[in-house]
């Protein structure tokens, strides 16, 4: 059965969670899709949701769900919509990031039927060192078009309700970030501005330099994977240590796990 519309809800720096909703949306077959981008700064104006599916995707920082997407995320109403709930994370773990989507996503008036949690490279991972990296893969996204496939079919049961989710409340205490971000190589950067078009915080400052305020950056490294010349690397001391605690604790593969 094809559905009149399917609504995508997302926060993606990076783009991992983008192809995840992607592939959701396409096991639900919709005849129409609606893309609503929470990546970067909105207007704030009220959006009502009334009709069709929503799939709300956001990636997983520290076990939280980002803060400047809970803040986008409340412009947008619905009304008993049914709901699909997708945290991505970077092969550690997703925590409490789900619990607390479902929980704005409840108070803002969508109905939740469905969670899933799936494995996206590391937002820290480079080529050197590498964390969950090219995920989504092939058969995660294959994954994720068979869980739109089997909502559509609980749909079809009128079956409505909430499944029980993974994580807590209270949620694990939020890790404050800023003072920290990715540094431009004056001798290699070509000045095209691609690193300030995609920061979704707005921190980037493209003239006759670059310049980062980093007390307000978010550490998501959209700026560095886009960079075309590989300007913008992230070696902070801390960013380092991070990386290497991923590398000895989180190299086994994770799978996806569904909520239904």
């Amino acid at each position: 059965m094809k559905h009149n519309n399917v609504h995508l809800i997302y926060f993606s720096p990076t783009g991992t969670t983008r192809k995840i909703i992607n592939a959701v949306a396409e096991g639900l077959n919709p005849e129409q899709v609606n893309c609503y981008d929470l990546t970067y700064p909105i207007e704030k104006t009220e959006q009502n949701i009334v009709d069709g599916i929503a799939v709300i995707g956001v990636p997983v920082y520290a076990g939280r769900v980002p803060k400047d997407c809970l803040e986008r995320m409340a412009y947008y109403k619905a009304h008993n919509v049914p709901t699909v709930l997708i945290a991505l994370y970077g092969n550690r773990e997703f925590e409490d990031a789900l619990v607390e989507l479902r929980d704005i996503a409840i108070t803002q008036g969508f109905n939740v039927i469905a969670a899933g949690a799936f494995i996206g490279e590391h937002s820290y991972s480079t080529p050197e060192r590498p964390i969950a990296a090219g995920r989504p893969n092939g058969e995660d996204l294959s994954l994720a078009v068979k869980f739109g496939q089997e909502i559509a079919a609980k749909i079809e049961l009128n079956d409505f309700n909430t499944p029980e989710i993974d994580g807590n409340v209270p949620y694990k205490e939020r890790v404050k970030f800023g003072g920290v971000a990715p540094e431009t190589d004056a001798d290699i950067c070509i000045l095209c501005g691609r690193c300030a078009e995609v920061c979704p915080v707005r921190v980037i400052t493209v003239s006759n330099a670059v310049t980062t305020q980093a007390e307000n950056c978010i550490m998501c490294s959209a700026c560095v994977k886009i960079c075309p010349v590989e300007a913008r690397p992230f070696n902070h001391p801390v960013i380092k240590e991070r990386r290497e605690l991923l590398i000895k604790n989180c190299s086994t593969a994770k799978r996806p796990k569904i909520f239904l």
